[in-house]
C-alpha cells in the first residue's frame, strides 16, 4: 500500500496551525478582561482624586464652622466686658478672648493649607482625566485590534479545518489511526524528518540499513527512540542535475557567448 506521506506531513502542519490558532482564541477572553481591568484602573484614579477633593471640601467646611463658632464666642466675651465688676474678671475675659481668637486664627491657617491642597487635588483630577482619556483610547484601539485578530484567526481556522477534513479523506484508515495515536501521545509531533541519518526531533542516529528504506518512502518506519514516523527530507541540491551539482560554477551553454 502506498504511504500517504505528503498528506500526513501536510496534516501535521495543519493540525499544528489549528492548535496554535485555538490557543490564541482561548486566550482572548482573559486578554479582554485584562484590558477592561486597565480601563477600570484608569477610572479609579479619577474617582480617588475626586473623593480626596470631596474630603478636602468637607474638612474646610468643618474648619470654617469651627472658626465661626470661635468668633461668635470671642464676640460674646467682648460684649460681656461691659458687665464685669473687677479688674480680675476683666483680665480673665481678655485672656479668654485672646485664646479664642488665637484658636480661630490657627484654624484659618489650616483652612488656607486645605485650600492649597485643594488646588493640588484639582490639578491631579485634571491629570487623571487626561490619563484616563488617553488610556481609554489606547485600550479601545488595543481591543479593536484584538477583535480583528480574532476574526482573522477564526477565518484561518475555518480554512484549515476544511483542509483537514479533505486530508483525512486522502489518508488510508490504518495510517490515519497510527497518526492520531502518535499525535495524542507526542503532542501533535507525529512525523520527523531524517537529516544526515538523524531523527531531527530526538537526534537519535538512524541505523544505516534503515536510511535507504526511509529515502524510498515506500513504507512506514518509526524512530526506535521517540516512536515518531520518519521520512526523508530532501536537500535542495538533491534536485539539481548531476552535472551542475558536481560543478555549480559551470556556465550554462545557452548563455555562453
Amino acid at each position: 500500500m502506498e504511504i500517504a506521506f505528503d498528506s500526513l506531513i501536510r496534516l501535521q502542519h495543519v493540525d499544528k496551525e489549528i492548535d496554535t490558532i485555538s490557543s490564541f482564541l482561548e486566550a482572548i477572553p482573559a486578554k479582554i478582561e485584562a484590558i477592561d481591568q486597565q480601563v477600570k484602573a484608569a477610572d479609579a484614579s479619577v474617582i480617588r482624586a475626586k473623593e480626596m477633593l470631596s474630603a478636602n471640601q468637607k474638612k474646610r467646611r468643618d474648619l470654617e464652622s469651627q472658626v465661626k463658632d470661635f468668633k461668635v464666642q470671642a464676640a460674646r466675651f467682648k460684649r460681656q466686658l461691659n458687665d464685669v465688676k473687677t479688674n480680675k474678671e476683666y483680665t480673665a475675659f481678655l485672656k479668654e478672648i485672646g485664646e479664642t481668637e488665637h484658636k480661630a486664627d490657627k484654624i484659618e491657617e489650616d483652612i488656607i493649607n486645605e485650600m492649597i491642597a485643594s488646588d493640588d487635588i484639582e490639578k491631579e483630577i485634571k491629570a487623571a482625566n487626561v490619563n484616563k482619556a488617553e488610556e481609554e483610547a489606547r485600550l479601545r484601539k488595543e481591543k479593536e485590534t484584538l477583535f480583528q485578530e480574532q476574526k482573522e484567526r477564526e477565518r484561518k481556522k475555518e480554512v484549515f479545518s476544511k483542509e483537514r477534513e479533505a486530508l483525512l479523506a486522502q489518508i488510508p484508515p490504518d495510517q490515519l489511526k497510527l497518526y492520531l495515536r502518535i499525535s495524542k501521545k507526542m503532542n501533535g509531533l507525529v512525523l520527523s524528518p531524517v537529516m544526515d541519518a538523524f531523527c531531527s526531533i530526538c537526534q537519535m542516529r538512524i541505523r544505516p540499513q534503515l536510511v535507504h528504506d526511509i529515502m524510498e518512502m515506500k513504507k512506514i518506519i518509526m524512530c526506535e527512540a521517540c516512536g515518531r514516523i520518519l521520512y526523508w527530507q530532501k536537500l535542495q541540491d538533491e534536485d539539481v542535475p548531476e552535472e551542475k551539482a558536481d560543478n555549480p560554477d559551470k556556465a550554462d551553454d545557452s548563455t555562453a557567448g
